[in-house]
């Protein structure tokens, strides 16, 4: 698929590996709907640089744990640029203590919604406004360490164990007029309350390639996917072979 002038939704792409999808696609001569949670500054900022560039690019703001929310996403990408052709589900929360003992009911509830539900009920959007003449793309921003189970982060890892099979089920329910693919991330980004030179050390340790990844290699991944016509159901682990 030529991306030329195609619409691009990405959730969560203000900052981080969002951000960078967002710059890939405009790179890529897609119009870009940036979606945005308490980003504003960055959401704002970034849509003056892809513009300036001669690129598209609108933002707009919903909260993914609210279902109605979720529900105002589609009707406000078509006000602000039409008809959605390809779909990002990058938008994640990745809570600090998620343990067993940690967790509880309301926190199940609020991570759930927004890794799991929320993507579920933004494809179902993105399906039903896709015109009848059109084909669509959706990718999924997954974690390449959930098929590996561990004892960590209990409710995270069981939201993106949802969205791993999700994206293998939606990729035969939706052909062959969209496809659905993921990207899993390894180490990349390390979170903001760690300790950067640490997090290298750790990350060298066990990856072959000796370094964590960058949001750019994410993001050159996801273009790729979009790229292909005859891609349905794959999962590209950008890991640097950590799950080997």
């Amino acid at each position: 698929m030529n991306l030329t002038d195609k619409t691009a939704l990405v959730t969560g792409g203000a900052v981080r590996i969002g951000r960078s999808i967002v710059s890939a696609l405009a790179d890529a001569g897609c119009r870009v709907l940036i979606h945005y949670g308490r980003s504003a500054g960055p959401a704002a900022e970034l849509k003056e640089q892809i513009t300036a560039q001669g690129g598209r690019a609108e933002i707009f703001s919903a909260n993914l744990a609210d279902p109605q929310s979720v529900a105002e996403v589609f009707p406000a990408a078509a006000r602000l640029l039409g008809p959605v052709d390809l779909l990002v589900n990058n938008a994640s929360i990745y809570p600090e203590d998620d343990s067993f003992a940690a967790s509880d009911g309301d926190s199940w509830d609020h991570i759930m919604m927004v890794n799991a539900k929320a993507p579920y009920l933004l494809c179902r959007a993105f399906a039903a406004q896709l015109p009848d003449d059109r084909t669509g793309k959706i990718v999924n921003i997954n974690d390449a360490n959930i098929p590996h189970p561990a004892v960590d982060h209990i409710i995270y890892r069981l939201s993106k164990r949802a969205l791993w099979d999700m994206s293998l089920i939606l990729a035969k329910e939706l052909a062959p007029r969209i496809t659905v693919n993921q990207v899993a991330v390894g180490s990349n980004l390390p979170v903001e309350s760690w300790d950067k030179d640490d997090y290298e050390e750790r990350v060298a340790a066990r990856v072959p390639l000796g370094r964590p990844g960058t949001p750019e290699e994410i993001a050159q991944n996801v273009v790729h996917l979009f790229q292909q016509d005859y891609l349905n159901g794959v999962t590209i682990p950008v890991d640097g072979g950590e799950n080997i």
